[in-house]
């Protein structure tokens, strides 16, 4: 059984990876580690509210009993000695702290953005880039670590990735125009006040996010050449807003491509899309990575972002667009707090695991 620590283990994220990881195959739990006000206590006393008694748990799964009595580190000082891989669920100006110091000896899987940039860091989504991995041996000779780090990417970028990966392989892309519906999980827990700006509202901007989505999908469908990776070679412009759902996030996608294509064609290249067949059989892959629906009221988050348990993204309305030249529109729903961020990166590192990077 590998060992993992999850660093960031009381807030949203670091919940989500406890419910991706129990009865984990592969996988146990080793370690937890948080801010200093929640190190020395067990994780039940650490989540839970002083003045109500009640836990703060905010994941929609049950809490995860087993990880109840187990004690919670500092994260600037866990000792990660036992582990084999950490998972870190903390903000990107933490992240730039913490992750490499783990990074030296161990294998550090991410969901900030803090490294995805950096030209020897892959941003690995299994089954779309995992040909990327290789990335890994170049980043540990060149920064001298035994460990690595490597992100998962941003949760807006995954679903948009993963239906152009057949599209790009199948037709060339010239240009994307993307408009996303981001669910409010995406943004954190918000509280009071500040929680009620999205009532019967429509959010119209989101800080940092459409650089980070349209620089993220050019690295992704990039070409590893041996030391590097050349960014894919088409644009990618988006809107990226908040709209009052609680979670998957929607988008509606312009493709230009390069050879012409029909809504079926393009139908039958997702449906069809396995990526790598042995990627299918990795613990937490879904089955399909793309479901089409040929209902024009499908997809929708809340009848959606469950499929194949949140792992799977959902497209439907592809159509024929007469004003971009060779164009094809679509709607998608992926998970965000599943697919988009720990489970994604559970499934991250099950392919690590697999392909020995991770032993």
């Amino acid at each position: 059984m590998v060992k993992a620590g999850i660093v960031g283990a009381t807030g949203i994220v670091g919940q989500q990876f406890l419910v991706a990881l129990k009865g984990h195959p592969w996988i146990g739990i080793a370690a937890l580690a948080a801010s200093e006000r929640s190190a020395g206590r067990s994780y039940k006393e650490a989540i839970t509210d002083a003045q109500s008694g009640a836990l703060r748990w905010f994941c929609q799964e049950p809490p995860v009993e087993e990880v109840m009595s187990m004690p919670v580190q500092n994260a600037a000082e866990m000792d990660a000695s036992a582990l084999d891989i950490v998972f870190s669920a903390v903000e990107s100006d933490q992240a730039k702290i913490l992750e490499p110091k783990f990074a030296k000896d161990r294998a550090v899987i991410s969901t900030a953005s803090a490294f995805r940039y950096d030209e020897d860091v892959p941003i690995l989504i299994p089954g779309i880039n995992s040909g990327h991995a290789e990335l890994i041996d170049v980043q540990r000779k060149s920064r001298g670590w035994k460990g690595f780090i490597t992100p998962i990417p941003n949760c807006t970028t995954t679903g948009l990735a993963i239906t152009l990966k057949p599209i790009y392989e199948s037709f060339g892309v010239n240009a994307v125009i993307m408009t996303s519906m981001q669910a409010l999980s995406g943004a954190g827990r918000s509280p009071g006040v500040i929680g009620l700006d999205i009532l019967d509202n429509v959010i119209p901007f989101i800080a940092g996010e459409e650089a980070k989505v349209q620089r993220e999908t050019q690295k992704i469908l990039g070409n590893f050449a041996g030391n590097s990776v050349s960014p894919a070679r088409f644009n990618v412009s988006c809107t990226c807003t908040r709209v009052n759902v609680r979670e998957g996030h929607t988008e509606s996608v312009f493709v230009s491509t390069q050879k012409t294509c029909g809504a079926d064609d393009v139908a039958r290249a997702m449906r069809e899309y396995v990526g790598s067949p042995v990627d299918i059989e990795l613990p937490s892959a879904p089955r399909h990575m793309i479901i089409v629906h040929e209902d024009p009221f499908r997809p929708q988050p809340r009848l959606d972002r469950d499929a194949e348990d949140g792992m799977a993204t959902v497209v439907g309305r592809i159509r024929k667009d007469n004003v971009l030249k060779n164009g094809i529109k679509y709607v998608l729903v992926s998970h965000n707090t599943k697919m988009g961020a720990a489970k994604g990166a559970v499934l991250v590192a099950e392919l690590l695991i697999r392909d020995g990077y991770i032993s």
